[in-house]
């Protein structure tokens, strides 16, 4: 009774979160009905009787009523060691004698949605609002109007305009072409089709999860488009949330369904809406801004949404964003670009646990397990190859370039050699190609990665001047060191063209960055080329970024993609690798002795330069198109060879000691100086307006690196993360961007150690849906394992026989977890960051 009496309270106080109005059998009806001054249908009153019994088919735990006090939910309810499934069809039963179409099946800690009208129950973490069923009551899916519904290639046209058949430039066929120009129309290619085709087929057969792999390039957004209508026409959709994983994407999202949809739907970014969303049918956000401190579980309830497309699917759901893809119920759309056997040239039982290459190919497959591909076969696939074959992409000569120094880095032995330590002693020193451009400086190294991308990258077919390029570095640091060289280079090859716009940095950092890159596609980017008068294309030639084009960035003429840095992400490789894979026509008319003519050069190839052996990361063997050989180094102890570079800075950053320094408690007046020094802190930054701007456009990254670099550790006041965690006198350890948040009204307050952790594990169960006998085995083993550095070394070294003596999980504790022992150490490695509960 005892365990059965727990659910009931955890069921009372999460109805009255959500803002229900309820009868519950244990209380009485007629007191209740007093309580909520609210009229039952007589059938109700007639079944439920004085205590709530009986209806001929037993009694409801729970009654959920509307508005005007009719019957709505059924909750069944069971004590914490039963399975909420266990009262499946019991409910079902009272549900269909109360003429209600909704469900819940609770535990109190495990609870379940189920819609009659649609398939089976839903683990939720939360219970939906009333407001938010009465949305989704008007949602009745029909797979059979979503099968056969008709989309041809005009299906997106016919929104943007229904009467473009009959305009008299459509007609003249010699004018279709400026028809489409000058309304921007999109008519869906063959293979777009036949991916949402596959899409309907999958429906058809009861499936309410898909997967899109398809190449950066192809047009996932317009597929999204046509999917959206689909869904919104057939009427299996009343309301979509559109997930990103940046800004940028969030933007461009927001414009192109504008551009294609806005005569029948309507499309908003939410935290720009935040008031009148629900008005909207299409909802664009990126998953950050609702992940961070669990703000999706305030903002919206699990039914708000019909319908769920998540872009770059593995990024974008990834770790503890793919519990906020798992709170919603409803239709779940994944597009990727990254296949789920990217890594086929890694043996995975010889990858070590932190490699990167590990987390990333466990991500791979948690993906294609989450939208119902666990055999590794999506929905729908069109590859990079495909698109070549076809003629909707070009494929890139991929170029090795590597100097002896970088040759080194890059071995299992490192890059050796003596450095003076802080007394003026020597010391050898090993440094990895990780190591490039954060504790290993070489001005001569990126001298000669700058010049040789200047002698062998590709140039424009009309002015043959260097053709646009993006080059990706380390650092922010490292791309103002780039795109430096890469100017004294421009005037020295080309003097009199340029004004140190050449190249232009493109990062968080610079003011107007995201301008900057729009502008580059636009081919405006400083104004026009000085090489050809009239010729469209920008007068600046490179960016140089480290992370802002990497995805979303659409400029077809790229002839150029650099990689100055090492990257450990097969997902930021193959959108990177995006980038020039687009076809373009470089065109320009020459006029000669009164006759005009038309240049036109097709674009079939661009060139990737591999400074760092990419592609032999991902593919352990890879047949580079072109391998330059680059100058040789000097001075490191090998004999004969060319006269080399001499290396002239080699800098080792030690991390700040901070981690040692002390201070002792003070009195009560010091504990009122702590006090004040985060409401300091908090009038310091609300009053910097880059900061205060950053966060407006939702860039708390940003926002953290321009506090750290411009406002911590200054002689006003000597802000740093120590002195303001010690003002605030948590029990844990409150990130900077909790600190920035809670300056901006972000958050209510800080939360403690114990809320963070149920957060947790509510995370964890809407990701990994436990069978009920596991989930409160696990919710003791999930916090002792985050909580205690000892429970996790006695678990990575399966010494258990140390539980012994450990008040927090016992032997017995693991061996009710079964399956689950290795799993949620590998949960906490992967997503859950320690330091927040130190």
């Amino acid at each position: 009774m005892q365990k059965e009496a727990k659910a009931r309270i955890k069921i009372n106080d999460l109805l009255q979160k959500a803002g229900w109005r309820f009868f519950d059998n244990e209380k009485g009806r007629a007191n209740i009905a007093l309580e909520l001054n609210t009229k039952l249908t007589k059938k109700a009153v007639d079944e439920l009787g004085n205590d709530f019994e009986k209806t001929k088919n037993g009694f409801i735990d729970f009654l959920l009523l509307d508005e005007k006090g009719f019957p709505y939910v059924v909750l069944e309810a069971k004590s914490e060691d039963k399975d909420p499934l266990d009262g499946k069809e019991q409910a079902r039963k009272y549900a269909q004698s109360q003429n209600v179409r909704f469900i819940i099946l609770s535990n109190g800690n495990l609870h379940y949605f189920w819609d009659l009208e649609r398939g089976n129950p839903s683990v939720i973490i939360q219970f939906p609002t009333p407001d938010s069923l009465q949305h989704f009551e008007q949602f009745k899916p029909n797979t059979k109007r979503l099968a056969d519904e008709k989309v041809d290639e005009d299906y997106i046209v016919l929104t943007q305009k229904a009467d473009y058949a009959s305009d008299p430039r459509w007609v003249d066929e010699s004018q279709r072409q400026n028809l489409i120009d000058a309304e921007s129309l999109k008519f869906i290619r063959p293979y777009q089709l036949r991916a949402i085709q596959s899409l309907q087929e999958s429906a058809a057969k009861g499936n309410d999860r898909y997967l899109f792999e398809m190449a950066t390039g192809t047009g996932k957004t317009l597929v999204s488009a046509a999917i959206i209508k689909l869904f919104l026409k057939s009427g299996n959709a009343k309301r979509i949330l559109f997930l990103v994983d940046r800004l940028e994407l969030e933007d461009q999202a927001q414009k192109n369904f504008k551009k294609w949809l806005s005569k029948d739907y309507t499309s908003v970014i939410y935290k720009e809406n935040k008031d009148d969303w629900r008005k909207a049918e299409i909802v664009v956000s990126t998953v950050q801004s609702l992940s961070f401190n669990n703000k999706y579980q305030k903002l919206f309830s699990p039914t708000d949404f019909d319908l769920l497309i998540s872009d770059e699917a593995h990024r974008s759901i990834g770790g503890n964003s793919r519990a906020v893809f798992e709170y919603f119920v409803g239709y779940k759309l994944g597009l990727t670009a990254t296949p789920k056997n990217y890594l086929k040239g890694i043996n995975p039982e010889k990858l070590n646990a932190r490699d990167p290459r590990a987390w990333e190919r466990r991500q791979l497959l948690d993906t294609y397990k989450t939208f119902g591909c666990e055999t590794g076969e999506p929905t729908f696939r069109y590859s990079l190859l495909d698109g070549v074959k076809d003629g909707y992409l070009v494929n890139p000569v991929v170029a090795d370039a590597r100097t002896e120094i970088t040759t080194e880095l890059l071995s299992e032995k490192g890059y050796a050699m003596m450095v003076e330590d802080e007394n003026g002693k020597e010391e050898e020193q090993t440094f990895f190609h990780t190591d490039f451009e954060r504790k290993f400086f070489s001005d001569k190294t990126n001298q000669i990665f700058c010049k040789t991308f200047f002698e062998n990258a590709f140039k424009d077919p009309i002015t043959e001047e260097i053709g646009k390029s993006i080059v990706f570095a380390v650092s922010q640091k490292h791309a103002s060191k780039v795109t430096q060289i890469l100017n004294q280079f421009a005037d020295q090859l080309y003097p009199g063209k340029y004004n140190s716009d050449f190249a232009v940095q493109v990062t968080s950092n610079i003011p107007d960055a995201q301008g900057f890159s729009v502008s580059f596609a636009n081919n405006n980017l400083n104004g026009h080329t000085k090489f050809l008068d009239g010729y469209r294309s920008s007068k600046t030639r490179i960016c140089v970024t480290v992370g802002m084009m990497t995805t979303g960035y659409d400029c077809e003429d790229i002839l150029n993609v650099a990689l100055m840095r090492p990257i450990f992400s097969p997902t930021d490789f193959i959108q990177i690798k995006g980038r020039g894979t687009r076809k373009y026509n470089f065109a320009h008319q020459i006029k000669e002795g009164g006759e005009v003519q038309d240049a036109k050069v097709p674009k079939d190839k661009f060139k990737l330069f591999d400074f760092f052996a990419n592609c032999e990361y991902f593919e352990e063997k890879y047949d580079y198109d072109e391998v330059l050989h680059l100058p040789q180094k000097t001075g490191t102890g090998g004999e004969g060879g060319e006269p080399g570079i001499n290396i002239d800075e080699i800098t080792i950053v030690q991390p700040d000691p901070l981690k040692t320094f002390t201070e002792k408690a003070v009195g009560v007046e010091g504990m009122k100086i702590d006090r004040k020094l985060f409401e300091k802190f908090e009038t310091a930054i609300k009053e910097d307006s880059f900061v205060k701007q950053k966060v407006e456009e939702g860039d708390l990254d940003t926002a953290e690196s321009y506090v750290k670099d411009k406002i911590f550790d200054k002689p006003e006041d000597y802000f740093n993360l120590e002195k303001l965690r010690k003002s605030v006198k948590a029990d844990r350890r409150i990130s900077l961007r909790e600190f920035i948040e809670k300056a901006f009204g972000k958050i209510a307050g800080f939360k403690s150690k114990d809320e963070l952790l149920d957060e947790e594990f509510e995370k964890f169960v809407a990701i990994n849906k436990p069978e009920n006998q596991f989930v409160m085995p696990i919710k003791n083993y999930l916090k002792a394992y985050i909580t205690d550095n000892e429970i996790r070394d006695i678990i990575e070294k399966g010494e258990y026989t140390r539980l012994a003596t450990n008040p927090k999980l016992t032997f017995a504790d693991l061996q009710a977890l079964n399956g689950w022992i290795e799993r949620v150490p590998e949960y906490v490695k992967d997503y859950v960051s320690l330091n927040a509960y130190m």
